[in-house]
């Protein structure tokens, strides 16, 4: 079962960046944001009250405010990350870290790996990698970038580890909680730096949808990080960008590389590993 939620989980997260990147193509990406994340909010809390049963507690709050201080740091650092190198590059950087940092919480916890699981982990790594290389690229990347890159799949990693640490009993409220203290703090940030919102053809749909989705994604994974271990649950929900690929591929039609297609492949192989573990 946690196996499955972390899959589902990582599918969602895959349709919710395809959606903000296209709605990106359309406005500018901190105008998406501001939309995306409250409009997230107000969906998780929904499955909060009325569809997932959970125990409101001050721990609960508190790790949901943790991890949404964290979660905000994490996209800031993505964003800027994003505006200095090629997605081809930040992209993986940040998954990778963000499935590393869960899978070395979970082993400091005592958690345990059989080798189909290291395996799993290992390609999964090396599928985000392939998956997520633009053809033609070779463009220098400086070493500050990368830096900031490791850092922004590093917050995002903590965050993840931050739910999985709330109390099993409390259901959502911590991925809850954290959606509306990074929903604030992002709207902070962003209101302060724009100033300005342009509403002229501004894609609401798109936004409002890929919020409604990363929120769900946010709320799955932490109930599957607390039916399963959470250094594969965090691995299989690192996988999304082969969602994000296969879409694009599909119905934009964007040419996946031979290099981009084994990457698929290999996250297949990786979630059925993983799966068996």
């Amino acid at each position: 079962m946690a196996a499955l939620l972390a899959l589902i989980a990582s599918l969602t997260w895959g349709v919710a960046d395809y959606m903000g990147g296209i709605a990106s193509r359309k406005a500018s990406p901190t105008q998406v944001l501001v939309v995306a994340y409250p409009s997230g909010a107000v969906i998780i809390t929904l499955m909060a009250f009325l569809a997932v049963p959970g125990e409101f507690s001050t721990d609960a709050a508190l790790w949901g405010v943790l991890a949404g201080s964290i979660g905000a740091l994490a996209v800031a650092l993505l964003y800027i990350a994003l505006s200095r190198g090629p997605m081809g590059v930040v992209s993986p950087i940040t998954a990778v870290m963000s499935g590393a940092v869960p899978t070395a919480v979970g082993l400091l916890n005592g958690e345990r790996l059989t080798l189909l699981g290291i395996t799993g982990i290992a390609l999964a790594a090396l599928a985000v990698i392939l998956v997520s290389r633009e053809k033609g690229e070779h463009v220098k990347v400086a070493p500050s970038t990368i830096l900031i890159s490791i850092a922004s799949g590093s917050a995002i990693g903590l965050y993840l580890s931050a739910l999985s640490l709330a109390p099993e009993e409390s259901g959502i409220w911590a991925a809850t909680v954290g959606r509306w203290t990074s929903s604030i703090l992002v709207a902070v940030v962003v209101f302060a730096v724009i100033k300005n919102f342009t509403r002229n053809g501004f894609p609401w749909m798109l936004a409002i949808v890929s919020g409604f989705l990363d929120a769900t994604a946010n709320a799955v994974f932490q109930l599957a990080s607390q039916r399963g271990l959470l250094s594969i649950v965090a691995v299989l929900g690192s996988l999304y960008p082969a969602t994000t690929a296969l879409l694009a591929r599909f119905l934009i039609q964007e040419r996946l590389s031979r290099i981009q297609i084994v990457g698929v492949l290999l996250a297949f192989l990786a979630a059925a590993l993983l799966a068996l573990a």
